[in-house]
């Protein structure tokens, strides 16, 4: 997500109600949780500072004080205990209930119960509810668009990772699309096309793949394309899929591994560094064809420097 740096980056809500508002108090709570806030210890609530969020803290500010309270919206540039690494990765814990309940739900369905395409459609929108306030992506978002897609397309899902290794052939002058504002998986998987498979690759940005169904798709939640497979991450998809062996490649692949499941599987670390890097480029507010082609150069560079 970006946010622009001629402006604060967060935003602070803080107020007070009457004590007789007991029932407008647990309304407003309701409507926090709702936006994804993060509270602060003092009482405070704190947003990403985005139109969106300005104005739903605007009009939550309005209502509290037409229930006789004071609300004050405030645009803050840093708080002192919480430095802004800190506060995003609160933001990314505060996301991981709501994506580990979602993946549980999920992985209960049942295709043969009558009941299951409405239940289905209905984590969908919780789904998307849910991305809509992770504002900083929990390493936890592709797993459960990994679980949705299990679940919605069973057969293709099973089919995909049964099948052999691919000719490089077949995927030669392609277009390649992908989800917007491209993080470590996304970056280093682009560079893996464009450096092992498809020199002449060029790619897009879009959440929605079938608007450009020449495209090939990876790291999308939408069923189709290279993504995460189990517990690979898309690059070590493309990886196995493409029957890559390259020493340089399968220890990038680790270091991609471990900063976008943020684990510590390989224990290694060059993939974390690049990913902050990547985030700070994002805040600048940076194109993401630009921000795909840094990226890429990074993941050159990284290449060139394991022995």
């Amino acid at each position: 997500m970006s946010i622009s740096t001629s402006t604060p980056p967060w935003l602070l809500l803080i107020f007070s109600l009457p004590s007789k508002r007991a029932s407008e108090r647990v309304g407003i709570w309701r409507k926090l949780q709702k936006y994804g806030t993060f509270a602060l210890r003092n009482s405070g609530y704190v947003l990403p500072n985005t139109p969106v969020n300005q104005e739903r803290l605007e009009w939550l500010a309005t209502a509290i004080r037409g229930f006789k309270g004071e609300a004050s919206v405030l645009q803050v540039l840093a708080i002192d205990d919480l430095p802004s690494d800190v506060l995003e990765e609160r933001f990314r814990e505060e996301r991981k209930p709501d994506y580990t309940a979602l993946i549980r739900e999920v992985k209960q369905l049942k295709p043969s119960e009558q009941a299951f395409s409405t239940q289905l459609a209905r984590l969908k929108r919780r789904f998307e509810e849910i991305i809509e306030i992770d504002f900083f992506e929990s390493p936890l978002r592709a797993k459960a668009g990994e679980a949705i897609n299990k679940a919605e397309h069973p057969a293709t899902t099973q089919a995909r990772v049964g099948r052999g290794k691919l000719s490089k052939t077949e995927y030669q002058g392609r277009v390649w699309i992908t989800r917007p504002r491209p993080g470590i998986d996304r970056v280093s998987s682009a560079w893996l096309i464009k450096r092992f498979i498809d020199p002449k690759a060029s790619f897009l940005f879009n959440i929605n793949p079938t608007i450009h169904p020449e495209a090939v798709p990876f790291d999308m939640y939408q069923a189709g394309g290279f993504g995460h497979e189990g517990e690979k991450c898309t690059f070590e998809t493309l990886c196995t899929r493409f029957g890559l062996a390259d020493k340089k490649v399968r220890l990038i692949g680790q270091a991609i591994h471990d900063a976008d499941l943020d684990e510590e599987k390989f224990g290694r670390t060059e993939g974390i560094t690049i990913n902050q890097i990547l985030k700070g480029w994002a805040k600048q507010g940076i194109r993401d064809d630009e921000l795909l082609n840094r990226g890429m150069d990074l993941i050159e560079g990284l290449y060139h420097s394991i022995a």
